[in-house]
């Protein structure tokens, strides 16, 4: 068990199970965000159908998010039943229910997650957990063998868009599920307030006093008591009424130390001293307390995404019930399938975290959890197992906080010299090129894009000139021992045939003679400031690790591969410690 780690924020490249086990400390997490990869929009019958198990396991990708019953799930069940104890049982419910299906793969692959993520928490954190309703009753239950039911909180219900013309047979599909359990009773939690329109006010805080406006409301609890709280107060008798006094926790925050010893009569002496209890009229009905209008209303377990214009308090008389914006900001989308908006991540962060405490997301995608722990002032560790998305996170902490928030991180998994190259080409061809893709800031090219693509593993677009047009690069990746020129000659068929204006072709091996030749007779791509560019470029991954080799194209306007995050105001921090040891 790992008894310390760096004192810099951590990017893992890695199965976050292992990571978690060979890096990340008991009692060492305030919060844990997770997003975990399933193919929600599969067709229902074949995530609940059995399977052999003999298929082979399949690999966890950014896009095609799906675990499979196989060899590799079914060993994972295993293990989790041998355990023993509450995950083990409901392990064992859902392999009578659903059989041997790929939402039971799903479910071994999670639980053993699960398991080290409620070690990893410290007493006083919380997890999150985002999922769709396919499997959001499956995972409250594992969820409670973990942390046990009395640690569930909420079932948070975000409306994620406002219709979906995925109408046959069903209602369309429109929110997804968090589900947010405590590790204990200690856990730290203080939601904020969204503002309320100028129609909600007049509607309901229809009195006002040197406070601002209020409304009243019970300061009863349903059914009789025998103790102090069913006693008579200020010539009324809660019994009378079938209830008793119940003090609500806005107001009992309010009270001194010593009343703790006091009666209930006592506390609501010094309330109404306070002038925080209306008493009407004698047999006019019942006292109530003042509930003021205040900052605003707090956050209720259903956030809605929906387009709106920012207002204060006051500021419309319109419902404001859009409380997390969409990710419909084109200056934050990204490219990336999974993303999620800033503004629910910031939700969660500021809610259930403090400045300096650490957030941990085990599935980060594209790294929007990173990014927001960053922006708060938050630390984090954020583990993935692409390269596509560890590239992706690099250059958005770039884009937002300048190169300076390098300084604040350390990446652990990635190949830093031409042996690891290697030995991730012949481990795996796919992972490799996403990897070798991030050396020169490229995306790996949508595997189910039309047309002329022969050749093309990469692709990067950038604007050269004031016109909109966009420019392309495309990329070729190869990771064998040699290269050969009919590789080359593949990429500068694409390259005509897609009208791109550069060709990359990157390569573990030195390039041939006549791939050298075949390059130099490739002609330049000039840009509208008139500097030349080979239209052809030959790089290995041994020149792009010590420096001696970088993609060459026109720089002075931004490049558009994956939308630049947008710039964050303030100095980034470089001295974030995480002090887990």
């Amino acid at each position: 068990m790992p008894q310390k780690i760096s004192n810099k924020n951590m990017l893992y490249y890695g199965d976050n199970l292992a990571v978690l086990r060979e890096h990340v400390p008991d009692n060492s997490v305030d919060l844990v965000y997770l997003d975990p990869p399933f193919k929600s929009d599969q067709d229902y019958n074949v995530l609940f159908a059995e399977k052999d198990g003999s298929r082979s396991a399949s690999q966890i990708t950014a896009f095609e998010d799906t675990w499979e019953w196989n060899e590799e799930s079914a060993r994972a069940y295993a293990e989790i039943v041998e355990q023993g104890g509450k995950v083990a049982e409901a392990m064992m419910a859902f392999r009578i229910l659903l059989g041997g299906s790929d939402m039971l793969a799903y479910l071994a692959m999670m639980a053993p997650r699960l398991i080290e993520l409620h070690r990893v928490l410290k007493d006083t954190g919380s997890l999150y957990l985002h999922c769709d309703p396919t499997a959001s009753h499956y995972l409250k239950l594992l969820l409670d063998g973990v942390f046990g039911a009395e640690n569930f909180r909420s079932e948070i219900i975000w409306k994620r868009s406002s219709g979906h013309n995925k109408l046959s047979r069903q209602y369309g599909p429109i929110h997804d599920t968090i589900l947010f359990f405590a590790k204990s009773k200690a856990t730290y939690f203080r939601p904020g307030v969204r503002p309320v329109s100028r129609g909600y006010v007049r509607e309901w805080f229809t009195d006002e006093d040197q406070g601002g406006p209020f409304r009243t409301n019970m300061l009863t609890g349903p059914g009789t008591r025998n103790k102090d709280s069913g006693k008579p107060w200020a010539g009324f008798d809660p019994t009378t009424v079938g209830r008793h006094w119940a003090i609500p926790s806005s107001l009992a925050v309010l009270l001194p130390e010593e009343a703790v010893a006091w009666t209930t009569q006592q506390k609501l002496d010094f309330l109404n001293n306070a002038g925080m209890i209306y008493i009407p009229r004698q047999g006019k009905g019942q006292p109530k307390y003042k509930q003021y209008l205040g900052s605003g209303i707090p956050y209720q377990d259903i956030w809605a995404c929906q387009p709106y214009t920012e207002a204060t308090l006051y500021g419309t008389d319109e419902c404001i019930d859009a409380d997390v914006k969409w990710l419909g900001h084109e200056s934050e989308k990204l490219g990336y399938q999974t993303q999620k908006p800033e503004g629910l991540l910031e939700r969660i962060v500021q809610s259930s975290s403090k400045d300096g405490d650490v957030v941990l997301d085990p599935f980060c995608g594209c790294g929007t959890t990173v990014q927001v722990a960053q922006k708060l002032r938050r630390r984090w560790i954020g583990i993935d197992i692409t390269h596509l998305a560890v590239g992706l996170i690099k250059g958005r902490l770039d884009d937002s906080f300048g190169v300076e928030v390098r300084k604040s991180y350390e990446v652990i998994g990635e190949p830093t010299d031409l042996a690891g190259a290697i030995q991730l080409a012949s481990e795996n061809k796919f992972q490799f090129q996403a990897w070798a893709l991030g050396l020169v800031g490229a995306r790996v090219a949508d595997s189910d894009k039309k047309g002329a693509d022969k050749g093309v593993d990469g692709r990067k677009n950038f604007f050269d000139d004031n016109s909109g047009k966009v420019k392309k690069i495309i990329f070729s990746v190869k990771g064998g021992q040699s290269v050969q020129d009919s590789e080359l000659r593949d990429l500068v068929g694409t390259l005509s045939a897609e009208g791109a204006d550069i060709g990359v072709f990157i390569s573990l091996t030195e390039p041939t003679k006549p791939m050298k030749i075949r390059a130099a007779d490739a002609g330049f791509y000039i840009s509208s400031d008139g500097t030349k560019y080979a239209r052809l470029q030959l790089l290995t991954i041994a020149g792009l690790l010590n420096g001696a080799e970088q993609l060459h194209r026109p720089l002075h306007i931004r490049d558009t591969t994956f939308k630049s995050a947008p710039k964050h105001k303030g100095k980034a921090e470089t001295n974030l410690s995480l002090n887990l040891s």
